[in-house]
């Protein structure tokens, strides 16, 4: 059973094969962008928000 929770070295090549394309992509955009990307709770902040500016919290008070 425990074998089962053990990852491949194709899954690990993958995975880290996945977090340089994101990485580079995330360069990229920032770049394109002129500023960094909001990252942890910033970002969530900022997904979060719909489309008539408010996020989930300022509707709730509402």
């Amino acid at each position: 059973m425990n074998d089962e929770r053990k990852s491949s070295k194709a899954g690990e090549r993958a995975a880290e094969g996945l977090r340089q394309a994101a990485s580079k992509e995330e360069a990229k955009n920032e770049s394109k962008m002129g500023h960094d990307l909001a990252k942890g709770a910033d970002r969530f902040e900022e997904r979060s928000k719909s489309s008539d500016g408010k996020s989930a919290g300022e509707k709730q008070k509402d």
